[in-house]
């Protein structure tokens, strides 16, 4: 290095010029105000963005955009880091779908070989899934027939279209509930407290004819009536049915019907986070000893020629 900057240094290509040499901007002028000017700009600038801080709030708390009651946040076992799923209630939330919610909500992503390890053995998945008549076919005269369910069918609907289903329900659809939790903002938390929020509309609102109210559904009025209540079922488990177990169970199911892979994914995760926390230290002390002889390395300038020597 000191032999390539003498040598520069000798061609000229360092030699110092003189001459025109442009002016800088000039930045000095609010360092030039009076206090007192300083002073009265900087009180202005504060209370014109207070105000437009005020008008801006003032605005958003009088609009009617959202006038829907937020959920609270419920303690779910599977929204811890490295949770799984509580698969005992979501076994207790599949009983509860299927003697409850499959007489107006479809699951139709979901198949009964989705059911094996989790919620039941093999044989009960296809005990379960003969109790249904699917539409096979067609045969060898080339006709239609229905057949004893399999592993590989799909959850049945309970309407045949959706003009049935509106029908069955005073105009108002029923939404599959397959992927529920990730559809709604606050997934778990808004369909646990839609499910145990019934109650009589405040004075002054008045419902339409099938209609209920429920403060937690958008406007209020929600064509679904109240379908988990104490008693309503019975577990199979012995669990007492209380409206809020029954509600928590189908909300872990619910959840596992829209995320099944939640356990492998944190599994997975589990063993990334040790495998790159090892690879972090490994890599770590590589660099360190990679880079200790050039982070200690002495760089020394010895001028050769007396031009550099005087400066």
């Amino acid at each position: 290095m000191a032999v390539i900057l003498g040598r520069l240094s000798k061609n000229g290509i360092f030699k110092t010029y003189t001459g025109l040499q442009a002016k800088g901007p000039n930045l000095s002028t609010f360092s030039n105000m009076s206090t007192g000017k300083k002073m009265f700009l900087g009180t202005l600038g504060v209370l014109t963005g207070g105000s437009v801080a005020l008008i801006y709030a003032l605005n958003e708390s009088v609009k009617a955009g959202d006038i829907t009651l937020h959920p609270p946040s419920y303690p779910f076992y599977h929204k811890g880091l490295f949770n799984s799923h509580d698969h005992a209630s979501v076994r207790r939330g599949y009983e509860v779908y299927k003697q409850v919610c499959a007489a107006c909500h479809s699951l139709k992503y979901i198949a009964y070989r989705n059911l094996v390890g989790t919620i039941m053995t093999e044989e009960e998945a296809k005990q379960e899934a003969a109790e249904i008549q699917v539409q096979d076919g067609p045969d060898e005269t080339g006709q239609m027939f229905m057949r004893p369910g399999k592993l590989a069918d799909y959850m049945p609907d309970p309407y045949p279209n959706e003009e049935a289903a509106r029908a069955a329900n005073n105009g108002a659809y029923p939404p599959d509930l397959s992927f529920i939790t990730s559809a709604r903002h606050s997934g778990d938390d808004y369909i646990f407290s839609l499910l145990t929020s019934y109650c009589d509309p405040p004075a002054g609102v008045k419902l339409q004819e099938g209609t209920y109210y429920n403060p937690y559904f958008i406007g209020g009025a929600i064509s679904m009536a109240q379908a988990l209540y104490n008693g309503v079922m019975e577990y199979s488990d012995g669990t007492p049915a209380t409206q809020s177990q029954l509600s928590k169970d189908i909300v872990c199911f619910l959840k596992w019907a829209a995320e099944p892979e939640l356990d492998d994914r944190k599994k997975m995760a589990i063993k990334a986070v040790m495998i790159f926390s090892l690879l972090f230290f490994v890599s770590f002390y590589w660099k360190r000893h990679l880079w200790t002889s050039i982070k200690n390395r002495k760089i020394e300038f010895r001028p050769t020629n007396k031009k550099w020597k005087d400066h």
